[in-house]
Order: C-alpha cells, then structure tokens, then sequence
C-alpha cells in the first residue's frame, strides 16, 4: 500500500534562513541581518495572507522594498539568488533513503513552480508531486495545498505524513487536518502545538516515518 510524505521545502529541506540572511547582509553590510531577518519572516506572511494571488517572487521583492531603501537594481535580490540556496547537508541521503523504502515524496510549497524545480536539481532526489502556491493561488497556512494534493493523488488520510520546519505554515493546518506530522524543529523552538514525532533534523526521518505508517 502506498504511503505519502509531504515536506516543506524551504526552512525544513533547502537552508532559507541561510540563504536569506546572506542576501540581506550583502544589501545592508552596515545593518544587523538577524534583526532584518526576524522582520522578513514577520512581514512575508502578512503579505502572503493579504494577497494570496501573488507569485512569491514578487512577496519577496515586496518585503525587502518594506524592510530598507533596496540598492538600485537589487529589487528581486532574493529571487535571483534562492535557486542556488542549498539543502541541509542530511537532507538528500535521508530523502533517497526514504524512496529505497517506498515513500513517496511530494512538495508543498509556498513558492513559484520555476523556484521549486531548481531547489529540486539541489536536492537530487526525484519528487511524485509538487503543489506551489502561485499555481494553486493559496499560501499556507491555509488548507488549500493539502487539499490539492488530496485531489491529485487520492493519498489515504492514515497513510500520509506531513514533515515540516514551520508550526505556524504546516504543523498546525496539518495537525488540524488529523494528519500525522513530524515538527524538523532545527531552530529549537518551543511550540504549544504538538506534532506526532519532533526531530533536530531529517537523521532519524526514515526510522521515524517507518514507526508512524508501516510498509
């Protein structure tokens, strides 16, 4: 019987915070990055709810206009540099070792389609499904992305397991949606939202999801 694992893209498998910060401090060498950062992931999701018809590129290029005066030329600066961010270092090994046991893998993202495919080129693991926000017009945490999925590969409820970095995205619609989850809390956040299982990292993801839906 098949079994479903669906991850968050950036945050859980690509290092979005990484690739973020440095963007930030290339545009402001004299400001505090991690002060920028902490305002990027207040203001994106504000406009991510505010417009959910917006392609993220055009989130991003709208939250850095929010967060300074953005040197000449540097509006899309994160679009520009987010296909060469880069995955977590465990993160390819863990994702094929769950294709050798059978998982099928997909993507939930709150990105564009152009984005998506070239951090799937850095990840290097073949993905069954891909849901993105530009084409679906909805940005988690809404429901729409799970519910797309749903419709496009009838995946059991008890058979799919939702993996992600972000409680406010994905842990929370997830869990709200009765699926199973696992919080890659990388961050060491404390949360009063209860995933199934909680992991440092995608190490142990294989083990895990096995113990959550047996083969």
């Amino acid at each position: 019987m098949t079994r479903w694992a669906t991850f968050d893209c950036y945050g859980t498998l690509i290092d979005w915070n990484g690739g973020i910060r440095a963007e930030l401090a290339r545009l402001w060498p004299d400001e505090d990055a991690e002060a920028l950062l902490r305002r990027y992931h207040e203001l994106e999701p504000e406009i991510e709810h505010a417009e959910p018809s917006l392609r993220y590129r055009e989130v991003m290029r709208r939250v850095l206009a929010q967060l300074g005066d953005v040197p000449p030329g540097e509006e899309d600066a994160l679009g520009k540099s987010l296909p060469g961010w880069r995955p977590f270092r465990e993160v390819p090994p863990a994702l094929q070792e769950l294709r050798d046991r059978g998982w099928r893998l997909a993507l939930l993202s709150n990105t564009d389609r152009d984005f998506i495919e070239a951090s799937k080129l850095q990840l290097g693991v073949e993905f069954d499904e891909t849901v993105v926000a530009s084409e679906i017009g909805s940005y988690k945490p809404a429901r729409r992305h799970w519910e797309e999925f749903a419709a496009r590969t009838n995946a059991e409820h008890v058979r799919h397991v939702h993996v992600a970095a972000s409680v406010l995205h994905d842990v929370k619609p997830a869990n709200e949606l009765q699926l199973a989850t696992v919080w890659i809390n990388r961050l060491g956040e404390i949360s009063d939202t209860r995933p199934t299982r909680e992991l440092p990292d995608l190490e142990a993801l294989p083990d895990t999801l096995d113990e959550l839906v047996a083969p």
